[in-house]
């Protein structure tokens, strides 16, 4: 039951994120270029967030497991959006033929994290069935914030087991599961040295060095169409990151403090798939009227991190939180139990 429950969570995020760009496919009628600059910058704050979220919850002490001694644990966290995440400046300059339908020539749109106060009406010219070109009006899509989600939240199951001297081995899974058109499959491994146990045994605390590799995949296949009607339509999210860090932790035997700085980089795609046609036999001002695979983004993260936070044992069971400082700010919770 715990598991359904983990699973529906993370999915139902991951539903609504795609559920609030129901309108994305309709930026089309103006052509790929525009809906690939769009896309972009729609796109790029959940890109990067979920590669942030991604390094949080690896290593809590710097303690390693003793050999085939291991740990099981859910880990679940959430990144803090800033007011710039949530929105970014669309300046029609920038567009080849996406226009305000009042006529500005500036505003301040919603990201997938954002909420535009009220409806933001754009236009984009399309050569009709009869061969006249009319301009066709549609919604900006709205972002997360106009579901009542203000943060990034991610859950996964994570294990590590000691294997020889001073070195433990972690991996972290979330299985892949398909709800309702939506589906996320999360895979991390790390491997971890405590360097301190090559000190005098005096030594206050324990230091270790960390490196991890985390991989997700996510889809959202969907078939509204308002302006543009797609044909097997999905958007399609996969991420590869890698968390390189240097962790040191007390030694007490109830409660004990950790902190960590690393540094993390991953790469971000995002692609539209599938067959789009403008509907009612139109098509764009350059004759375009199908697009195939149209949109396809790379986002790259890199950059420091910081970790600090607190576990404390209770026999069989532990408990732990931390924060992270990164370019998202992030809180990491998570319960573990082993030997």
């Amino acid at each position: 039951m715990m598991k359904k429950r983990l699973y529906f969570s993370v999915l139902l995020l991951f539903s609504f994120s795609f559920y609030a760009q129901e309108n994305l496919e309709n930026i089309l009628a103006a052509g790929v270029e525009d809906a690939s600059t769009f896309s972009n910058d729609y796109i790029k704050p959940a890109s990067k967030a979920l590669i942030h979220n991604s390094a949080n919850g690896w290593i809590q002490e710097a303690q390693v497991k003793k050999l085939f001694r291991f740990d099981i644990s859910i880990v679940a966290n959430t990144a803090f959006l800033g007011n710039n995440q949530k929105s970014f400046t669309l300046n029609t300059a920038d567009y080849e033929m996406l226009e305000f339908a009042d006529g500005s020539t500036s505003k301040e749109v919603a990201t997938i994290f954002g909420e535009n106060p009220s409806d933001i009406a754009v236009m984009a010219e399309i050569i009709n069935e009869n061969g006249d070109t009319e301009m066709v009006e549609f919604n900006l899509p709205q972002g997360l914030a106009s579901t009542g989600i203000n943060f990034v939240p991610t859950a996964f199951l994570h294990g590590r087991i000691g294997v020889f001297k001073a070195t433990e081995v972690k991996v972290r899974f979330f299985p892949k599961v398909k709800i309702e058109g939506a589906s996320l499959g999360i895979f991390g491994v790390g491997l971890q040295h405590e360097i301190s146990q090559w000190f005098p045994k005096k030594f206050p605390i324990a230091i270790a060095g960390f490196i991890a590799y985390n991989n997700m995949n996510a889809s959202y296949e969907f078939s509204d169409a308002q302006i543009v009607e797609g044909i097997e339509s999905e958007f399609k999210l996969k991420q590869n990151s890698m968390l390189y860090q240097l962790q040191a932790s007390t030694k007490l035997k109830i409660i004990n403090f950790y902190g960590g700085v690393g540094y993390l980089s991953g790469t971000s795609n995002f692609d539209i798939l599938g067959t789009y046609e403008i509907m009612n036999g139109g098509s764009t001002i350059g004759g375009e009227n199908t697009f195939y695979n149209p949109v396809s983004l790379k986002h790259k993260v890199s950059g420091m991190r910081a970790t600090l936070g607190a576990k404390l044992k209770l026999g069989f069971f532990k408990l732990h939180a931390d924060y992270s400082f990164s370019e998202f700010n992030t809180f990491t919770a998570g319960l573990h139990f082993g030997i």
